[in-house]
């Protein structure tokens, strides 16, 4: 029997033409659904002369709304203006599921509520960590709860961000599932790694050991966004400490934000200019020739839901070293690690490590990229989120997707019900008077989607024509041996299909 495919609405701030993991998650996702046969659009908003429709390889198709942009790649909150544009969007390309990703994403959010009100099934990926103390984390946290309170199912990066996620939220577990991300390990290759188009027929790569003399330069690459939370401030006061206790040793820092005139001023104070290089702001496809230059990665992150950078720097042949914080210890196998506190002197104790360990011939990363290539894969990613797909259409059944009989388990079916009553009860636990304010914000939704449904019927609006599909595969058994094996052999740190 072959597989159905869906129409499928990517919703986020987060995207090309800006770097990020976000960014690069969407994309990647979407291209490998459409080679599933899937039909894949993103909205997204516009970033500077990017407006209208623009069309990326292999059809995929992106419509950057023209929504002020506040603060870090987000969008103004308006609740109510996107649902016009959102609805028109989704009759134009007869959407069947709006997928939406980023906590801190008004358009996920907005376009999530909206998709709920046009009786479009939704689903929800989130790729960060958040705390329950301070302000702006409460009203996040708050907000995620009336957005997730009735979507079908969501997605987390890792089993850290699940139970992040399933506390912020009071998501029921079963309602979260576990996929990571992963890297196109053909463009994150070690320097003397051939290219795909080098390698014939039975081609076998025996990678080099890169051994180091004690007089040998060792060049430590980071590539970040410059902002507090990725731990710019440690690497500031760290920098000088490393270069001071190691000769031979320089960085090289790609990335911006409000940080780097830190970095700056402290390159300046220590006369560190030729030992301490600054690219500023990288494009993605350059980030593996910058990688390449390296022989450490370190990622001083203070809190990081996955952490895809230092699986493209292990792709690329780098030794890492990173703070033990978040989803980062599920990422990658404990030889290719070298794991520090989110401390000034642990990290210059644990980068020293690591720069010792290499001049000894004590670290082999030639293999690492064969390795990564093993353990992440966007085909697989795009298996395990169609099956999602399939358990919230019903195109598989409940004790198939689960994986029990739900029958008996926390009143019954999971599949979440489009009745506006039903919807409301969801709702309405929110809180005592946050879970009112929801309710309100609904009814208005439902009363404005019938306002829309009468002044733009639908008849009027024209169907865009799709792009040429590829045919979906018709053997459905083979998925689910891939599936049953990535639950027992991906992860690093148990299943990462949990629920």
């Amino acid at each position: 029997m072959a597989r159905k495919t869906y129409n499928i609405a990517m919703v986020s701030d987060f995207f090309f033409p800006q770097p990020g993991g976000v960014e690069s998650h969407i994309y990647q996702l979407s291209s490998k659904l459409i080679d599933r046969g899937h039909k894949v659009i993103i909205i997204t908003h516009a970033h500077d002369d990017r407006k209208g429709v623009r069309y990326l390889n292999n059809g995929l198709k992106v419509y950057h709304v023209p929504f002020l942009v506040i603060y870090r790649q987000a969008t103004f909150p308006t609740v109510f203006s996107f649902f016009p544009i959102l609805r028109n969007i989704c009759i134009r390309e007869r959407i069947e599921i709006v997928h939406g990703h980023g906590s801190l994403s008004s358009l996920c959010h907005e376009g999530i509520l909206h998709a709920r009100t046009m009786g479009l099934r939704t689903v929800f990926t989130d790729h960060s960590l958040f705390g329950f103390a301070d302000a702006a984390s409460i009203l996040t946290n708050k907000l995620l709860k009336f957005i997730l309170s009735d979507v079908d199912h969501s997605i987390c990066v890792s089993h850290t961000c699940k139970e992040n996620t399933v506390l912020r939220a009071s998501l029921d577990p079963l309602m979260v599932s576990v996929i990571p991300n992963a890297v196109v390990g053909e463009n994150f290759r070690p320097r003397d790694y051939p290219a795909p188009s080098e390698q014939g027929a039975g081609f076998r790569a025996e990678p080099s050991p890169r051994l180091l003399g004690p007089d040998d330069m060792i060049t430590i690459v980071v590539i970040s966004r410059l902002f507090y939370n990725k731990g710019t401030d440690l690497l500031t006061a760290a920098i000088p400490r490393i270069l001071e206790n190691h000769p031979n040793t320089r960085f090289i820092i790609a990335g911006s934000g409000p940080k780097a005139i830190d970095l700056e001023q402290m390159i300046e104070t220590n006369v560190l200019q030729d030992r301490v290089e600054m690219l500023g702001p990288i494009r993605h496809e350059d980030v593996r020739d910058v990688m390449t230059r390296g022989h450490i990665y370190l990622h001083p992150s203070l809190t990081e839901a996955f952490g895809t950078v230092i699986v493209e720097a292990a792709s690329c042949g780098l030794y890492v070293v990173c703070t033990q914080v978040g989803g980062i210890p599920e990422v990658l196998p404990s030889h290719m690690t070298t794991f520090a506190k989110p401390e000034e002197d642990d990290i210059v104790a644990a980068t020293g490590k690591a720069i010792t360990a290499m001049r000894a011939g004590k670290i082999r990363t030639e293999k690492f990229h064969d390795e990564v290539k093993k353990m992440y894969s966007w085909s697989n990613v795009a298996m395990r989120t169609e099956r999602v797909y399939d358990g919230i259409c019903g195109t598989i059944s409940e004790e198939e997707f689960y994986g029990f009989d739900t029958s008996g388990y926390n009143n019954g079916s999971r599949i979440r019900d489009f009745a506006l009553i039903d919807r409301l009860k969801r709702y309405y636990g929110c809180g005592i008077w946050a879970g009112k304010l929801f309710c309100l914000c609904v009814v208005v939704d439902y009363l404005f989607f019938l306002f829309l449904e009468w002044w733009f019927p639908r008849e009027n609006i024209d169907i865009c024509p799709d792009w040429p599909r590829k045919p979906p595969a018709k053997d459905k058994a083979q998925d689910s041996m891939k599936i049953a094996m990535s639950r027992s052999t991906s992860s690093v740190r148990g299943p990462k299909l949990d629920r």
